[in-house]
């Protein structure tokens, strides 16, 4: 089968680095690639809730975490490789507590996508290695530097 190779650099960033700016970087190069699909929206929604959230933007998480789980409780339990039933019931779990953030508040803490396809964790693997993690992630789009001009 073959997965789409910026759906890896999406798991890898969200799973291993937990670096949700660029989860939503690749995933929306995707999610633009295969003409606006909901699923790969809904994906990058997680990860840009979790990143709002990370960044104690509670009500930017709450309405990102509340849209994704909506979109994403239509696919099968399993979905693109992945274990999408219990990605869905944490991402509403996530979505209700910070709906009682202001009574009950919480730690940020971060989730992770189950990979359930043999494939695709084989697939995932294999493409880490030339993934480096950016140390430190990056908080927004950055201009390029001066010596990028050149």
């Amino acid at each position: 089968m073959g997965y789409e190779s910026l759906y890896l650099a999406y798991l890898i960033y969200f799973n291993r680095d937990r670096d949700y700016f660029e989860c939503h970087e690749v995933l929306e190069e995707l999610w633009l690639a295969q003409g606006r699909d909901p699923l790969y929206k809904a994906l990058l929604q997680v990860a840009v809730g979790l990143y709002h959230f990370r960044n104690r933007n509670v009500r930017g998480g709450k309405i990102l975490l509340n849209r994704a789980a909506a979109k994403l409780e239509d696919y099968p339990a399993v979905t693109l490789g992945i274990n999408l039933d219990k990605l869905v019931k944490e991402v509403k779990e996530y979505a209700l507590r910070l709906e009682h953030y202001n009574e009950h508040s919480f730690p940020y803490y971060d989730l992770t996508i189950d990979i359930v396809d043999l494939q695709l964790a084989e697939e995932v693997k294999a493409a880490a290695d030339a993934i480096i993690p950016n140390n430190p992630q990056r908080r927004g789009p950055q201009r390029p530097t001066s010596s990028q001009h050149k």
